[in-house]
């Protein structure tokens, strides 16, 4: 039955307009950002198979075009918006860190870079560079692949700092697959950072570590 002979009350988006969106389940979210289903299966049905085919909404948002359009209702027009949503998302994040400190929205910070990492499927490595009073200035992806400190070269995040007069940083790199917990390499690489950043006054606020919904802090486990 298509959602617009559910009762009100039971209607996705009434139901956000009227006790907001954390009540909703991730396919009534999904079927509120589709719009409408398809021959014999409402937004909600739709939004749900979506999340039971790919497994988790990261994964969903990560897929390419040609995974993506393998369900029955969904092509380009769908795919366009649900990445222009997860844009929007990140973009509204980082006006945020531009317009206060990082340090006072570890939360803000987490969730950009979840939605900036999580669903990537190689390892990056992401640098935010912040001002003197820890506004964020840029974030950049600075490589990709394989990361270990042989990988990451210390010198060219120095480099990149020193170009944007950054007084600090944030790292930040994902586990694909797997836990966040950092590797022996990961914890060698941020005091390689650490040292060669320190030498030009940069200090090092965190390493952040993404493995889908899961973090770990550096600096909220003492490690810096």
């Amino acid at each position: 039955m298509p959602i617009n002979q559910w009762p009100e009350d039971q209607r996705p988006r009434e139901r956000l307009i009227c006790g907001g969106p954390k009540g909703l389940s991730d396919a009534e979210l999904l079927a509120i950002a589709l719009r409408v289903g398809v021959s014999g299966k409402s937004a909600v049905d739709l939004g749900r198979e979506m999340i039971e085919r790919f497994g988790s909404l990261n994964a969903l948002f990560a897929a390419p075009l040609k995974d993506f359009s393998r369900i029955d209702g969904l092509g380009p027009a769908k795919y366009a918006h649900l990445q222009a949503v997860m844009e929007l998302a990140r973009r509204a994040l980082a006006e945020e860190l531009r317009s206060g400190e990082a340090l006072s929205s570890p939360g803000a910070v987490k969730h950009y870079l979840q939605l900036t990492l999580a669903t990537k499927a190689h390892e990056a490595f992401v640098v935010l560079f912040l001002d003197a009073r820890n506004r964020l200035i840029a974030a950049e992806e600075l490589f990709r692949g394989t990361l270990t400190h042989a990988s990451v070269y210390p010198r060219e995040v120095v480099k990149a700092a020193l170009a944007r007069n950054a007084a600090s940083v944030i790292l930040a790199h994902n586990h694909p697959s797997g836990s966040p917990e950092p590797s022996a390499a990961d914890r060698n690489l941020t005091q390689a950072l650490k040292q060669a950043l320190e030498l030009m006054d940069v200090r090092v606020l965190d390493h952040v570590v993404i493995a889908g919904t899961s973090t770990y802090s550096f600096a909220e486990h003492g490690e810096l």
